[in-house]
Formats: C-alpha cells, sequence, structure tokens
C-alpha cells in the first residue's frame, strides 16, 4: 500500500483482509515501478501459483516492494520520487558523500525550505543537483542563518533566491566562518554594507572565493597600479564584482600591461580601470587586439588609439561587426566626418546608431549646421533640438 495515498478511506479495509502481509510504502510512484508500470498504483497483491507462467515476475515485483517498504526513509526515493533518475542521484551522491545517510524526513524539510524563501519550484532539483550538499545541511543551524543574513543585506524581494539559484553552494558556507570575515575584508575597502549586499548578491560566488589566496592579491594588484586602498579599491570591486573571479596573473595583469602597451600613461590606466573595469576582465588576444588591430586599419594612429582607450574604454570590448563597423562608415559615409573627430569625442561609440545618431544627423543636415561630435551628441533631446531650432532664428 502506498503512504501517500488520498483519501486514505479507499485503503482502510485492507489491512483486516491481509493481516500479517500488508506494507506500506512511501508512494504511488514508487509502488507502480515495483509493479514495472508507469503510472502511480495505490496498492497491489502478490499472489502465489508455482505453475503460474508469471511467477518469476511475481517473485521480482515481491522483492521490489520489500524494498521499498525497507527503505521508506531512504533518500535514493526521496530523490527518484522528485523527479531524478538512476544516473543523476548516483552523480549527486558522488558530489556529496554524506548525502547517503540523510533521511527522508530531513532532505524533505531542506527541500520545502527552499520553496518558502521564494526559489521556484521548477528550479529546485537543478540547485539541489548542483550543490546535492544542501538536503544533508542542518535546517536550523545552516541554511536558516545563511538565508536570514543575506536577507539582510538584499535591498529587492527576490534577490536572495536568485543569488541561491545562480550559486547554491552559498548556503553550504557557513556566516561565522565564511561570510562574516568576507564582509569585514569589503568594510576595510570602504564599501558600505548596502553595496555590499549587491556586491555579494550580483556575484554570490564571491563568497568562495578565499581572503588570503585571492581576493587580497587583487586587492594589492589594483593598488600597484596606483589606486587608493581606501577608497578607489573598493568601488572598482562595487562596480565590477565579476574581477574578482580572474587570476591577477593570468588575467588582470596582462591586460593591464596591454593597455600600457597601447600608449595608456600610469594616470590614463587609472581612469580606465576605475570607470570602466570591465576591460580589465578581457581576453588580451581573443577580443582586445582584435579591436586594437581593426582601429588601426581604419586610420587611427597610436596616440588616437590611446585617446579613444582612455575616453571611452569600451571601444575595446564592442563588436566589430555589430558596432564599430557601422558607427564608423555611418561617420565618414553619411555624416561626411574625417574618424580623427571622434579621437576628441570618443563617447561617440556610445550612442545609438539609428536611435540617436541617424535622427540628429538629420536634423543637422536639415539646418545645414555646423557643429562638433560632442556639440550634436553631449546633451539630452531637449537641449539638441532647443540648440539647433535657433539656427533658423538666427539666420
Amino acid at each position: 500500500m502506498s503512504a501517500d495515498t488520498e483519501p486514505l478511506e479507499i485503503l482502510l479495509h485492507l489491512p483486516f483482509l491481509a493481516e500479517d502481509k500488508n506494507a506500506p510504502v512511501p508512494s504511488k510512484q514508487a509502488l507502480g515501478r515495483a509493479c514495472g508500470v508507469t503510472r502511480p498504483v495505490i496498492a497491489c497483491s502478490v499472489t502465489s501459483n508455482e505453475r503460474s507462467q508469471l511467477k518469476s515476475q511475481i517473485r521480482n515485483c515481491s522483492s521490489n516492494i520489500e524494498i521499498l517498504s525497507s527503505h521508506n526513509n531512504s533518500i535514493t526515493w526521496f530523490l527518484k520520487d522528485q523527479g531524478f533518475d538512476d544516473q543523476n542521484i548516483q552523480e549527486m551522491l558522488k558530489k556529496c558523500k554524506r548525502l547517503e545517510g540523510v533521511q527522508r524526513e530531513r532532505a524533505s524539510e531542506n527541500w520545502a525550505y527552499l520553496s518558502s524563501i521564494g526559489i521556484q519550484d521548477r528550479k529546485i532539483p537543478s540547485i539541489v543537483a548542483r550543490c546535492p550538499k544542501i538536503l544533508a545541511l542542518g535546517l536550523n543551524e545552516k541554511l536558516v542563518p545563511m538565508v536570514q543574513c543575506l536577507v539582510t543585506l538584499g535591498s529587492k524581494p527576490g534577490e536572495v533566491a536568485s543569488a541561491i539559484t545562480k550559486f547554491p553552494h552559498i548556503l553550504s558556507h557557513s556566516v561565522e566562518e565564511k561570510l562574516c570575515p568576507l564582509l569585514a575584508f569589503f568594510e576595510a575597502l570602504g564599501v558600505r554594507e548596502k553595496q555590499l549586499g549587491k556586491m555579494l548578491l550580483f556575484n554570490p560566488r564571491i563568497i568562495s572565493y578565499s581572503i588570503e589566496a585571492k581576493l587580497s592579491h587583487i586587492v594589492e594588484f589594483l593598488a600597484s597600479i596606483g589606486l587608493n586602498r581606501e577608497e578607489m579599491i573598493g568601488k572598482v570591486l562595487v562596480r565590477n564584482p565579476s574581477i574578482m573571479g580572474y587570476g591577477v596573473d593570468k588575467r588582470l595583469r596582462p591586460t593591464s600591461e596591454f593597455l600600457v602597451s597601447l600608449g595608456l600613461t600610469a594616470l590614463d590606466l587609472q581612469k580606465v580601470v576605475i570607470n570602466f573595469p570591465e576591460v580589465l576582465c578581457r581576453d588580451v588576444n581573443k577580443t582586445l587586439r582584435p579591436n586594437v588591430t581593426y582601429l588601426r586599419a581604419c586610420g587611427f594612429g597610436c596616440g588616437q588609439i590611446a585617446a579613444l582607450v582612455t575616453g571611452y574604454p569600451p571601444v575595446l570590448i564592442k563588436s566589430i561587426k555589430n558596432s564599430l563597423e557601422p558607427r564608423i562608415r555611418f561617420l565618414v559615409e553619411v555624416m561626411g566626418r574625417r574618424i580623427e573627430e571622434v579621437t576628441d569625442y570618443p563617447e561617440f561609440f556610445r550612442h545609438g546608431l539609428k536611435k540617436k545618431l541617424e535622427s540628429r544627423q538629420k536634423l543637422v543636415k536639415q539646418k545645414n549646421a555646423c557643429c562638433s561630435l560632442r556639440e550634436m551628441l553631449d546633451c539630452n533631446q531637449q537641449k539638441f533640438i532647443l540648440r539647433f531650432s535657433s539656427v533658423d532664428q538666427l539666420a
């Protein structure tokens, strides 16, 4: 008989029919599998007939039901009831050796808790598969304290659930041993509590980084390029928390050296890192160097490229095909300007081609106005219309 039959009254007469043989099993689905069918089964009887051609199947069914009964609290059957197949379960047991000894009650309790904090039910299996240790942790000893601490750092509903979905392992870390020292580390860099929450919930993997082996090295590297340890470093980390996921020697230092090779001064490099730290995270050979090669092919000199990078660092990571090339073609062929003009206003590459460049160029041409790129683009729409509508009045 399956223990989750509803209503239970439809089974209550069966124990009296077979007083010594009734055996409860965890669920209808599990009993169905034991019987070799895909449908849920609420009760079945195993009969004995030595001459029956079904003898081997009946014995197999009986054996499966006995296993079900003896493993009523088994984590394996709990996971099967949640939709995991045997391969998934084996992979999860390899990831977490403690999982094998977890009782069904604890696993069920932890599973329900994930749902109660706002995680969508359809996402819970993926979370548990990536971090099966969640089912083995004490609810009130581990999960609840970590979630409550994260809630105090969050500023928007759903941020904690989103962070756990991104990186489920955040729940396996200790508040006292890991989270508190991490918060103290960032506070020493001048990062305020609200910013701490934004940074940690945006990139929850930060909690797994070692302060001594990783984070301290990044701070030392940023200090080595001239950033003020108390103020600027904290701002850089808040602006781009992903930077902490990269190694100093494999990514950050080679990228900074490449920027210097383009002609950036120490102050230029500091400006780039503060305003757009994402550039430091990009691979030199895959992203930065091809963009520089393209700019040189367009006719920009070394000093001009340095000015472009300092004025608008994303020029190094923008798509050549979808961003740089269409804008430069529009600048030269439609606007009739020289590419050197972009050096005086590198943020030209920031503006949308359809929404801004084309519409403003159309009005400027209608008014037969003469202006720099900065005068044309570095203002909101209202100021732009006022500025160029006065051209007729003056004329």
